[in-house]
């Protein structure tokens, strides 16, 4: 199922580490604060239980979402340029 995860981390060192950590789990940066891709539940459940570890200040927050298919296949992009998205054919740039 396709994953968006989106943070606030006030420590640079943390949001380094949360950034690598995705990369790790096969998500690829939608904007600087925003990965998505494809997880399994097994993989989602996984990184739920690592995400607390990067959490620094009563501010920080990691936000999970599990995208449907009929949310993919509604997601919008508005930019100058195509984006290439972690499933660009679900993806319409407008």
């Amino acid at each position: 199922m396709q994953t968006l995860v989106i943070y606030d981390i006030s420590s640079d060192r943390m949001r380094e580490r949360l950034a690598n950590r995705l990369f790790d789990y096969g998500l690829q940066r939608v904007q600087l604060s925003a990965f998505c891709g494809e997880l399994n539940p097994h993989d989602r459940h996984a990184l739920l239980k690592e995400l607390p570890e990067f959490i620094g200040s009563e501010r920080d927050r990691i936000y999970v979402v599990p995208l449907c298919e009929r949310c993919v296949r509604l997601w919008c992009a508005v930019a100058r340029e195509r984006l290439e998205p972690a499933r660009a054919e679900d993806v319409r740039v407008v």
